[in-house]
C-alpha cells in the first residue's frame, strides 16, 4: 500500500498535478480511503514483532559480547534504548505507541538481568522479576495497549511463580502442609493480576481480551498444578478442594454476558476435567480392591463423561449468550 501510494506521488510530482488532481488521482488508483482492517492489523503485527525481535537483539548482544563490552557501555547503551523507546512512544499517541512501548517494556527487563549480574546484589530471580513487573506497570497504564498488557502479564506471573518456587524450598508442588500458606497467597496475587485487566477495569487500564486470556489461562495452570501437588501428597492436601472450588468461582464471572469469553471457559473447564479425573484416579489406587481393566474402564468413562458435558454446556451458554447479544 506505501508503496502504491509512493508511486501516485511520483506520478503526481513528475506532471507537476495540482492539488484537486493529485486528490483524482488517488481516487483513480483506489487510493483515496483508509487501510482495510486486514492491512492495519498486518501493519500492527509487523510493528510488534519488530519491537519483539529488537529488543530480544539487545538482550542476547549483551549475553554474546559480555566480557568485550565495558560496564558503563552496557548500562549506557540499554538504559539509552529504555528512554529513547520510552519518550517515542509518549511522543507518538498513534498506532506506534504500543510496539514502542513493548520494546520499552523489554529493555527495561534487560537492564534489571543486566543490573543482577554485573553487581551479584545476591537478589532472587522473582525479585528482579517483582521490579520489573512493579516499575513498567505505569508504562503499560499509559500505553493502554493489549500487546503491552500481554507482555506485561507474563512478567507478573513468572514472578509470582517464581517467589512460590522460592518460599517453597525450591518446590513445584505442594507435598507438604506447611506450604498451603504460600501457595494460597500466590493464588491471591493470580487472582488479582486477572482482576486487574478485567472489564470493570478496562476505562482504567485499556487492557484488552487477549491479555486478559493470558492472565486468566496462566492463573488457571498455576492453580492446576499446584492442586495436582495436594491431590498426589502422601496426605491429601486441602489444596485440591480449594483448587476445584477456586477454578469454578474463577469461571463464573466468564459465563455473565458482559464479560463473556469462551477461550477463557475453556481453559477453566479443561482444567476442572483434569482435576476431577485425577482426583477419581486417586480414589480408584487407593480403593481395597485393585482390577487395572475396571479402574481404566471406569477412569475413560469418568473422562468422556466430562468432557462431552463441558463442551455442551459451552456450547449452550455460547448460543444463550449470542441471543442476548442480539
Amino acid at each position: 500500500m506505501d508503496i502504491a501510494r509512493d508511486e501516485v506521488l511520483r506520478l503526481a510530482l513528475a506532471h507537476r498535478l495540482d492539488a484537486g488532481r493529485t486528490r483524482a488521482l488517488f481516487a483513480l488508483a483506489c487510493l483515496d480511503r483508509p487501510p482495510s482492517p486486514p492491512a492495519l492489523l498486518l501493519q500492527r503485527a509487523l510493528a510488534a514483532l519488530a519491537a519483539l525481535l529488537v529488543g530480544l537483539g539487545v538482550v542476547f548482544l549483551v549475553a554474546a559480547n559480555w566480557h568485550e563490552i565495558g560496564r558503563f557501555a552496557k548500562f549506557g547503551g540499554v538504559a539509552a534504548l529504555v528512554l529513547l523507546a520510552g519518550a517515542a512512544a509518549w511522543a507518538r499517541p498513534g498506532p506506534m505507541r504500543a510496539p514502542l512501548a513493548l520494546l520499552a517494556l523489554l529493555a527495561s527487563g534487560a537492564l534489571f538481568a543486566l543490573l543482577g549480574q554485573t553487581y551479584q546484589t545476591g537478589a532472587d530471580p522473582w525479585q528482579l522479576f517483582a521490579l520489573w513487573a512493579v516499575l513498567t506497570l505505569p508504562l503499560a497504564l499509559g500505553a493502554r495497549s493489549d500487546l503491552v498488557w500481554s507482555a506485561w502479564v507474563i512478567v507478573a506471573m513468572a514472578a509470582i511463580a517464581l517467589w512460590l518456587h522460592a518460599w517453597s524450598g525450591q518446590r513445584w508442588f505442594a507435598t507438604q502442609p506447611q506450604l498451603l500458606a504460600p501457595h494460597l497467597l500466590a493464588w491471591t496475587g493470580l487472582i488479582a493480576t486477572v482482576a486487574l485487566l478485567g472489564p470493570a477495569l478496562v476505562p482504567w487500564t485499556g487492557a484488552g481480551r487477549w491479555s486478559l486470556r493470558i492472565a486468566a489461562l496462566l492463573a488457571a495452570t498455576h492453580i492446576t498444578i499446584a492442586a495436582l501437588g495436594g491431590l498426589f501428597a502422601a496426605r491429601l492436601s486441602l489444596l485440591y478442594p480449594l483448587g476445584l472450588l477456586t477454578l469454578a468461582a474463577g469461571a463464573w464471572p466468564f459465563t455473565q454476558r458482559r464479560a463473556f469469553d469462551l477461550p477463557i471457559l475453556a481453559g477453566l473447564a479443561l482444567a476442572l476435567d483434569t482435576l476431577i479425573v485425577c482426583g477419581v484416579g486417586r480414589a480408584l489406587l487407593d480403593s481395597a480392591r485393585h482390577d487395572p481393566v475396571i479402574e481404566t474402564l471406569v477412569l475413560g468413562i469418568v473422562a468422556a463423561g466430562l468432557l462431552a458435558a463441558s463442551v455442551t454446556a459451552l456450547l449452550r451458554l455460547r448460543a444463550l449468550r449470542m441471543v442476548d447479544h442480539d
